[in-house]
């Protein structure tokens, strides 16, 4: 586990153009990557014990961002 954030444009490097792209001009892309960043937060803020939270709740947590970016990485290269 690393307790390095995971922004979009860092897991999809050479889609950064496109996110940012994609941000502007499709509104759920945007709601979706809003909601990405937030969780990817919490995650962070977690990992690094700035906001302890419970092992299960971490692991939910995990799997939401997960969940986000699969579809996030799904509208990025249909």
């Amino acid at each position: 586990m690393t307790h390095t954030p995971h922004e979009l444009h860092e897991e999809f490097p050479d889609l950064a153009d496109k996110i940012s792209e994609m941000k502007q001009s499709d509104a759920h892309f945007a709601r979706l990557a809003d909601q990405y960043h937030e969780i990817n937060r919490r995650v962070h803020r977690a990992e690094t014990h700035v906001t302890p939270v419970e092992d299960l709740t971490e692991v939910e947590m995990r799997k939401q961002r997960a969940i986000l970016k699969d579809e996030i990485y799904r509208m990025l290269t249909a």
